[in-house]
């Protein structure tokens, strides 16, 4: 009984949970992406966006101009810092603590597919910071 248990319990964790070998597969996704912004490479930026997102931007042009516009803190940010990774839904969501020029600081989450070519940013959320507390 506690075997089956311990089984139960193991596979839960495994599909609760993205594997580590996902977490440096997603992480190096963003962070090849945010270099790419950080160049101005938006041809390169855009290979790391899903199908559905090229689809919407259906340019580099497009795609890089709804970043500098929308997200100005990943096109040019100072610092990244991977917070946890989580499946919500079936889907893996990264959270992403930024850093900007200014120091302001952002959380954002951001969507992961799977795809036959790797992993691929599906979408990118703003959250709200948690207040701290002296």
């Amino acid at each position: 009984m506690k075997q089956i248990l311990l089984v139960v319990t193991m596979v839960l964790a495994l599909w609760v949970r993205p594997a580590a070998a996902d977490d440096v597969a997603v992480q190096g996704v963003i962070s090849a992406q945010i270099e790419a912004f950080k160049a101005d490479d938006f041809a390169r930026a855009f290979t790391f966006a899903s199908p559905t997102i090229q689809d919407v931007f259906r340019t580099p042009e497009n795609f890089g101009a709804m970043v500098k516009n929308g997200y100005p803190m990943v096109w040019r940010p100072v610092e990244l810092r991977y917070l946890e990774a989580r499946v919500i839904a079936g889907q893996l969501w990264q959270k992403v603590l930024v850093k900007d020029a200014a120091g302001e600081r952002f959380l954002l989450d951001y969507r992961m597919i799977n795809t036959a070519e790797g992993w691929r940013i599906d979408a990118v959320q703003l959250l709200e910071l948690p207040e701290v507390s002296a």
